[in-house]
């Protein structure tokens, strides 16, 4: 699709889930190799785009589920953000918590990793936006 035709409102989708384990006091997060959007794209929230005929919880739960083997509850929207490494790219982030399945890496994720939240820029390549930030110092 040639982006530079439209110069305001049409965004690329994003689902990510920021999944807190409170006995762990960790947040997991996945690797990736070759990202085909953004080059730089190592570790990340689990994730993906939404179908237009299914709900973003919905969406978020088959994806991540795919990506990490886990079966998640969608708590509440934490946070909207463009990126500007590419400012169609428009991320929803989601506060959720495993309820089931196995631990096991999947679809464009190579690796799993549980982390510190305050320790996600030692992980990540790309921008983290500073409100994302506050809300992982808040659940640390």
């Amino acid at each position: 699709m040639d982006w530079s035709q439209f110069d305001y409102g049409v965004y690329l989708v994003n689902i990510l889930a920021i999944i807190y384990d409170p006995k762990r006091k960790q947040i997991l997060i996945g690797r990736r190799q070759d990202d085909p959007f953004i080059k730089k794209l190592t570790w990340c929230f689990p994730g993906g785009r939404p179908k237009y005929s299914e709900e973003m919880s919905d969406a978020l739960k088959r994806d991540v589920k795919a990506k990490t083997g886990y079966d998640i509850k969608v708590n509440k929207p934490i946070f909207a953000r463009e990126h500007p490494e590419h400012k169609e790219f428009l991320s929803l982030y989601y506060a959720c918590d495993v309820v089931g399945g196995a631990e096991k890496p999947g679809e464009l994720f190579v690796e799993l990793k549980w982390v510190n939240p305050k320790e996600v820029q030692k992980y990540f390549t790309t921008s983290v936006h500073p409100n994302i930030l506050e809300y992982l110092n808040s659940i640390a």
